[in-house]
């Protein structure tokens, strides 16, 4: 009989012993944990805070008890992992309720200890207060505070998703709510000019948001009262360190096992370490980028249990590999939903592809059905295979099936030819006759054979239309000081433009900017641009003349 023994719980931990167990019932399998929740839905954390789920248990995925009794796995909480012995296959953990070390056997170990909140070693940081978000209890800690105290003012260190989903539900309590990030922007992975329109939209909905702010300590005597900054004080009633997490790896360095630096556990496609019967899954291991095969660390709940399903496969004697990750994620902003998956331009700069993109701004469903809206969507390609290499979507709807579909062109090498026809579902309550995902490919390939000549929202933010006359062709003048051209009535050359001139054009969402632009290709105008995403995406005041 085969003893498997695994060390944390909550997602790759649980995943490899509830499929395991399902595969191999003969199998001995023993999780060791040291928190008293053993399977909870981490994600989901920020939204009790905000009450939008007031249950804790609707959190708690399942207790202890209720996994072995459900999988016939046996769970042992309480229980601390502080020494591996590889040659001797056996476990050291810590009983942390009578201070006892353990010695636990195995044939098999899988480390899945997870990772922890980045707390720095800055004054004010063990006040009143002052919270990490990580696991239910952290959630109620800050729930509770925020009631007994009557808190009126936030501040959440850190702009990635879960400090700005934190943000949106202290903001849903009526708190006065400030996100700070050390980095020059918020929402990490995206591209500067969706990260910049993200933080104009939390501008607009009550959220200040300060970037390239450096966090100097944490002000008061018994309890919070402010966050210190290298741009000054920022009141603070309660702060919410979201810094970032760290590989729970610690207690394994003299082990021999090899490291990414940052701690993480370095596996192969089918999670095994370097070490004879040892392997890692989720937030302690690093895989590899599907795109790239470069390493890439991926602590998301979603690609911890696809890791642990993997593994437990292969603990049950089954040839099977671990694709890897390609960084897709999601997040919920208060009206404005945005998701990405893939590389951004940079990465895919950097990682030596010769890049295109575009970004459009299309209906994300029938414009006359209620409720519809628009997603603004990048597409990130190779120029020499048309290849997708990324996408990134923002909008109050349904980004998720956009990216989704942006996942599997890119798991299969998918080109924009294979994608511009593909038949998804249309209905007018769900999407448009040509698909927004499809209608972004078609405007890509547009760019790429030249009938639409662009300029992309980063070179506008970069001043690129500068020398450019600026024409307005929204459906009405928009547009201070520009001259605005119905295209309806464009049937020749236009009144007071010479045909050499440097022209930017915009529109709402550049679409009747391209159509503008394509007739007055063919009444002999030679040097035009629509800058894509039109009023929508881009901050006004126009960059030209």
């Amino acid at each position: 009989m085969m003893r498997v023994l695994i060390l944390g719980g909550v997602a790759a931990g649980t995943k490899v012993a509830a499929k395991l167990k399902r595969l191999r019932f003969d199998a001995e399998v023993l999780i060791l944990t040291k928190d008293a929740d053993i399977s909870y839905a981490g994600c989901g954390i920020p939204y009790y805070v905000g009450n939008v789920i007031t249950d804790r248990e609707k959190i708690i995925v399942n207790t202890p008890e209720k996994f072995a009794t459900l999988t016939g796995a046996k769970v042992l909480t309480g229980r601390e992992a502080v020494k591996l012995d590889a040659a001797g296959k056996t476990v050291t953990a810590k009983n942390l309720a009578t201070g006892e070390e353990e010695v636990y056997p195995y044939d098999a170990c899988v480390i899945s200890t997870g990772a922890s909140s980045i707390v720095p070693p800055l004054q004010g940081v063990n006040l009143k207060g002052v919270f990490t978000m990580r696991t239910p209890d952290d959630a109620e800690g800050l729930k509770n505070y925020v009631k007994a105290s009557g808190a009126k003012t936030a501040v959440v260190a850190g702009g990635g998703f879960i400090g700005l989903e934190v943000a949106e539900n202290l903001l849903e309590q009526g708190l006065d709510v400030t996100v700070m990030d050390m980095a020059p922007q918020v929402m990490p992975g995206f591209d500067p000019e969706f990260a910049a329109y993200g933080t104009r939209h939390l501008e607009k909905v009550g959220i200040h948001v300060s970037t390239s702010t450096k966090m100097e300590g944490i002000t008061g005597s018994e309890k919070a009262e402010g966050v210190q900054t290298d741009k000054g004080l920022i009141p603070a009633d309660v702060v919410v360190l979201s810094l970032g997490i760290r590989p729970n790896t610690a207690f394994l360095k003299e082990t021999g096992l090899e490291f990414a630096k940052n701690g993480a556990i370095l596996v192969d496609k089918s999670l095994r370490t370097n070490l004879p019967d040892v392997y890692a899954a989720g937030d302690c291991a690093v895989v590899t980028n599907r795109l790239t095969g470069e390493m890439a660390w991926a602590p998301m709940g979603s690609a911890a249990n696809m890791e642990g399903r993997v593994l437990a496969e292969v603990l049950a004697g089954r040839e099977k590999e671990f694709a890897g990750v390609l960084g897709t994620a999601v997040v919920k902003l208060p009206g404005l939903n945005a998701a990405r998956t893939g590389l951004n331009e940079a990465a895919a700069r950097a990682a030596g592809y010769d890049v295109e993109t575009v970004v459009a701004v299309n209906d994300d469903k029938a414009h006359y059905y209620p409720g519809a809206d628009n997603f603004i969507t990048k597409l990130i390609v190779d120029k020499n295979t048309k290849k997708l290499l990324g996408i990134q979507v923002m909008g109050p709807g349904a980004v998720d099936k956009m990216v989704d579909i942006g996942v599997t062109a890119i798991s299969l090498g998918a080109t924009l030819d294979q994608l511009e026809n593909l038949d998804l579902a249309y209905a007018p309550p769900f999407s448009t006759a040509i698909h927004p995902f499809v209608a972004a490919v078609n405007i890509l390939l547009n760019k790429m054979n030249g009938d639409l000549e662009s300029m992309t929202p980063a070179e506008y933010m970069e001043n690129r239309g500068e020398g450019y006359r600026v024409l307005d062709a929204a459906q009405a003048p928009s547009i201070p000081n520009a001259k605005f051209v119905d295209v309806a009535q464009v049937h020749g050359p236009l009144e007071d433009v010479d045909k050499d001139e440097k022209l930017m054009i915009i529109c709402t969402k550049s679409k009747r900017a391209y159509m503008l632009q394509q007739r007055l290709k063919y009444f002999g105008y030679t040097d035009t641009t629509v800058v894509e995403g039109g009023l929508w995406f881009n901050e006004l005041p126009v960059k030209g003349k």
